[in-house]
């Protein structure tokens, strides 16, 4: 339990870090958006400002805000307090010579910039110097309410995230317990019926192999023998089926020779095949092991087998192999194939190559047998593929991570 209230936890605390990011993110956008827009109407109302100075060319006739140098034919006229840096004497000797208009942004010796215009009006050169420190000012301060307003969104948004994701996330959570719950409760009660069963097999074929029951033979003992192997089996894939519900359990990875795996797996199929008419081949190729878990790898082989059983006409072949790094399984059949319908999922729960309302055994189909595969196969690093025979039928090819040899 405290580990699914960290899980959530985590999980929440990621959501709402999402969240928040991007809630950031838009209000860079809208903040560099208001920037701009704000940055160019400040530089339009100062050019607005020089173009309603246009007809001025007296420093006394000139607004309070602008500050003016007028070059007359006895000297130079200039506004009082104009300061170091102003005016631009490149801009005036350019247009005392060549004439025109120059419009350009200076920086004065106290580190203020001025908006000038320089050009020539009634004859003379004239340059308004328009002062753009309270602008600047005004941007400053709004750059400054900007990013401060980002942070407090970005640590609003994180914390609602968080609240909400904590509230959304907990009934997932709480199923997700009960589903756990469920599993560990199957689990428990499962084992000791299945150990019972696997005690009294082991017991009578005890008493049989003294001579005790001198009626038996070699088929009951065959039998009991058959009992006691799948009663450990069956105990072993509740076992795996405890691992799987929970992904933070990880069962100790094994060496496992596939094909020896999957010569067991033919063998235990071997009376089912029989009582429907089919011919169940096995072929193994030496050294095709991987490392994994067994009992999952069983419950793939043993799925694959089964499948294939149910939709053979007279023929299910089995081939172990291997091919630069990889082993290969490949259980293949002469039944109908999956269509190109169903090849597409062939792997997802509840697919079924089977017709609506279709039965086996009395009971409905519902497809899970290659789902597990696709689940098993994906826990060990490996691949999986149905394809259609080009003689007809299916093939399933699984495809794992050969295990390195024991010297390396």
């Amino acid at each position: 339990m405290k580990a699914d209230l960290r899980e959530l936890r985590t999980a929440s605390a990621r959501l709402a870090l999402q969240f928040a990011g991007i809630i950031l993110a838009l209000f860079v956008v809208l903040g560099g958006v208001v920037y701009i827009v704000v940055s160019t109407g400040q530089t339009e109302a100062a050019k607005r400002a020089l173009a309603d100075a246009s007809q001025v060319d007296s420093v006394h006739d000139a607004p309070h805000d602008l500050l003016i140098t007028v070059l007359l034919p006895q000297g130079r006229d200039v506004s009082p307090n104009l300061p170091p840096g102003l005016p631009d004497e490149r801009a005036l000797q350019e247009v005392a010579q060549n004439g025109g208009s120059i419009t350009e942004t200076v920086v004065a010796a106290d580190g203020k910039s001025y908006l000038t215009q320089t050009d020539v009006r009634r004859g003379k050169v004239v340059q308004i110097s328009y002062g753009l420190a309270e602008q600047q000012e005004e941007m400053g301060r709004l750059l400054t309410a900007l990013v401060i307003s980002g942070v407090i969104a970005t640590v609003a948004a994180a914390l609602v995230g968080l609240l909400l994701a904590r509230r959304s996330m907990r009934p997932m959570s709480e199923a997700l317990a009960l589903q756990r719950r469920f599993v560990a409760d199957a689990g428990h009660e499962l084992r000791t019926p299945l150990t019972l069963l696997s005690t009294r097999a082991q017991l009578l074929r005890r008493r049989l192999s003294r001579g005790v029951d001198a009626t038996a033979d070699d088929d009951v003992r065959s039998g009991l023998d058959e009992i006691v192997d799948d009663s450990r089996a069956l105990t072993e894939i509740v076992e795996d089926l405890l691992t799987a519900a929970d992904p933070r359990q990880n069962a100790e990875p094994e060496r496992v020779d596939i094909g020896e795996l999957a010569g067991v797996v033919a063998r235990s199929a071997e009376g089912r095949a029989h009582e429907r008419g089919i011919v169940l081949t096995t072929t193994a190729a030496p050294g095709a092991v991987v490392t994994g878990a067994p009992v999952s790898l069983r419950r793939m082989i043993v799925a694959l087998v089964d499948n294939a059983l149910d939709h053979a006409a007279s023929q299910v072949a089995v081939d172990v192999s291997t091919d630069r790094g990889d082993v290969l399984l490949t259980v293949s059949d002469d039944g109908p194939g999956f269509g190109d319908d169903l090849r597409g999922s062939a792997f997802d729960r509840f697919a079924s190559a089977r017709a609506e309302g279709a039965t086996a055994g009395g009971e409905r189909h519902y497809g899970l047998g290659l789902a597990l595969v696709a689940e098993v196969v994906d826990r060990h690093g490996g691949r999986v593929t149905a394809a259609d025979r080009p003689t007809g039928g299916a093939r399933v090819t699984v495809t794992l991570p050969e295990a390195p040899s024991r010297g390396t």
